[in-house]
């Protein structure tokens, strides 16, 4: 079975989104790894145990971001990635969007905190949402899933 042909177009609009949020988190993840104490204070954290914290958030960061890389060098070939970063980025969105809630009206900084990474979660999951429908959707030249997966050759 033949994989349909993704337009370059549509692949390199599909890159471009996918590296804004690649580039947003790299860019938050080296503040967190290169200032931690600039930013331990949003997190209720202070002195060696914060910048530690804050540290290592930035790191996981990092790790998180592997599938973005791949998804951005060809969102077509390389689609499971660009599903698993969609998964990812909802997970953070729902999971920070949960704890916000339960945080109750105690911490309003730790709440400023929360709310600013629900909107850079929430505005990751559009872009790579969006990126995986200019690639994926029917009529606009897609790329077989399976075929991402190598499930087809």
């Amino acid at each position: 079975m033949e994989v349909e042909k993704v337009s370059k177009r549509n692949i390199w609009l599909a890159r471009v989104l996918i590296l804004m949020v690649l580039a947003w988190n790299v860019q938050c993840a080296g503040v967190f790894i290169l200032s931690p104490e600039d930013y331990a204070p949003g997190f209720e954290l202070s002195g060696v145990p914060g910048a530690v914290m804050v540290r290592s958030m930035g790191i996981l960061f990092l790790m998180w971001n592997v599938p973005y890389l791949w998804a951005a060098v060809h969102p077509g070939r390389h689609c499971i990635s660009l599903y698993e970063a969609i998964v990812m980025q909802a997970i953070g969105l729902f999971g920070e969007t949960w704890m916000n809630v339960e945080l109750g009206g105690g911490h309003p900084i730790l709440s400023t905190t929360g709310w600013r990474f629900i909107l850079f979660d929430g505005t990751g999951l559009a872009l790579l949402a969006l990126a995986a429908l200019v690639v994926h959707l029917p009529g606009r030249g897609r790329a077989s899933p399976a075929a991402g997966m190598g499930l087809m050759r």
